[in-house]
């Protein structure tokens, strides 16, 4: 089986370490291409107005100068011999819950993969405490990835589909277990944007991530993290509100 791996923080991340560790419990045949540099939040972005550069680090292991789209796009179009039978996004320093996933860098390689039609698994290490860099913590997805993404690889993947995998921040000895769970939303109504001014006198803004409060609904990733399991959600990229359509047409005389 031929893996290729990505993330969305960066070709030296420790997460993406942790995943190629995971991967390998899998197949030899890996690969890795990933951003040069970190794209957390860069969502589903291409890089359209500048060149996109590759270095090669060894037979496969390469960084893009680009977004995590670029990185698979590049993977695919330039530097794999042909298709890989998974792609495997992650792990993220952070969680991707809820709607979080439509900033997410690391769920937007694997849509890209997903629209590539192979089989895509976005996976996300959750932290409690803000401030931690690459100190993150991640025992249990070293623990329980591989628990995660086994059931994955014989099931067929419906078309523009993908799965999304996040762990809890506990010890991977106090994880309860894996549930499959819908996904959930979160209320930014108190989001945190940071105000400051730089060393020659200017306003800046920088976009937090703390203080965002999110409501846990019954069976949704918010929940499944809070109580202790890992979360595994299927994701679609038809984003059609199908219930709207004959209101709509009939608005416009449809």
């Amino acid at each position: 089986m031929r893996i290729l791996l990505t993330n969305d923080d960066g070709i030296h991340a420790p997460g993406l370490a942790v995943l190629e560790a995971i991967a390998r419990t899998f197949s030899d045949d890996i690969w890795i291409v990933a951003p040069a540099e970190e794209q957390s939040g860069a969502g589903h972005s291409l890089t359209l107005g500048r060149p996109v550069r590759l270095r090669q680090f060894d037979e496969r292991r390469f960084a893009v100068s680009g977004t995590p789209t670029d990185s698979v796009m590049m993977a695919l179009r330039k530097v794999m011999p042909s298709p890989p039978d998974l792609i495997l996004s992650g792990v993220n320093r952070g969680a991707n819950l809820g709607d979080d996933v439509t900033y997410s860098g690391t769920v937007s390689a694997a849509i890209e993969g997903a629209l590539a039609g192979i089989r895509s698994i976005a996976l996300s290490q959750v932290y409690a405490k803000e401030g931690m860099g690459d100190a993150v913590p991640f025992a249990a997805a070293e623990a329980w990835g591989a628990k995660a993404i086994a059931p994955l690889l014989g099931l067929p993947f419906a078309p523009r589909t993908l799965v999304n995998v996040n762990f809890p921040a506990i010890p991977a000895g106090q994880v309860q277990g894996i549930r499959v769970v819908r996904q959930g939303f979160h209320d930014y109504a108190r989001g945190s944007v940071f105000e400051g001014t730089d060393p020659r006198g200017y306003q800046y803004f920088w976009f937090g991530l703390h203080g965002i409060e999110h409501t846990p609904g019954h069976e949704t990733d918010l929940e499944a993290i809070q109580d202790g399991y890992v979360s595994v959600t299927p994701l679609q990229l038809d984003l059609t509100h199908a219930a709207s359509l004959a209101e709509l047409a009939g608005r416009y005389g449809g």
